[in-house]
């Protein structure tokens, strides 16, 4: 099992953190642009919400790839979790837990592949 775990601290509401984190347009504007990531089926615009779908198709390794998530968990503003339900791995799930802080917000994002 491979575990990639992301800490960030923002200066901004922790509702607006939550917002762009769940943001598909962000999304594929900040990937890097090699991978020519796009979302394709599901919600491919806008905020991704609770129990909704995104297909993604990417170039990774040199392959054209699709990957197909879905909200599986989901509390405003502090906790959502997007899951693999179809793509090249055997499971993915990736955990984004928010935090206030006195004077910043915490993002936390763990990503799980097996």
């Amino acid at each position: 099992m491979i575990e990639v775990v992301t800490e960030i601290t923002i200066h901004a509401p922790i509702e607006r953190c939550f917002d762009y984190a769940r943001d598909i347009d962000i999304h594929t504007r900040t990937v890097w642009n090699h991978t020519r990531e796009q979302a394709v089926a599901g919600v491919t615009t806008g905020r991704i919400g609770e129990g909704d779908t995104v297909t993604f198709e990417a170039i990774h390794f040199g392959i054209r790839q699709k990957l197909t998530s879905r909200i599986a968990e989901y509390n405003r503003p502090y906790h959502f979790v997007d899951q693999m339900e179809k793509g090249a791995f055997k499971s993915m799930r990736h955990e984004h837990k928010l935090q206030q802080a006195k004077r910043a917000d915490h993002l936390y994002e763990r990503h799980t592949e097996i």
